[in-house]
């Protein structure tokens, strides 16, 4: 009896190509390291934001402050010009406080977030490595 089989094998190539294609339907899961990082990503991420939104918040006080001192808007809005120089004066310093307390704020979410995570961080690389 005859053996009528008929085979063929993929390149390598084009057996990435199947595996990267079948990839996009398989559902996701996700294993312990790719938990790993996410938990450790989160933790500097939600810093950043907190402390980019400070941050910026600084940054556009002190704009206004300076708009104040510099320009000639608080006789468009009816202040007196020295008056609106103070006015300014202060209004930029609230801002480089503002700016400068940025830096202090992203390290104390650094930690709490670092605190909060840590069992899960620790449970999950204890299990990685074992």
């Amino acid at each position: 009896m005859e053996n009528k089989t008929f085979r063929y094998t993929y390149s390598a190539k084009e057996q990435s190509e199947i595996q990267k294609i079948r990839g996009k339907y398989l559902s996701p899961e996700e294993n312990g390291i790719d938990r790993l990082r996410k938990l450790d990503a989160g933790v500097t991420q939600k810093a950043s934001v907190y402390a980019l939104a400070i941050g910026i918040l600084g940054a556009l006080i002190l704009g206004t402050g300076m708009s104040f001192a510099m320009t000639d808007i608080g006789a468009v809005i009816g202040l007196n010009e020295q008056l609106c120089m103070l006015a300014g004066i202060a209004v930029g310093i609230v801002g480089l406080v503002l700016v400068a307390l940025a830096y202090p704020i992203y390290n104390r979410v650094v930690k709490k977030e670092r605190a909060r995570v840590a069992p899960e961080i620790l449970r999950l690389s204890d299990e990685l490595l074992k």
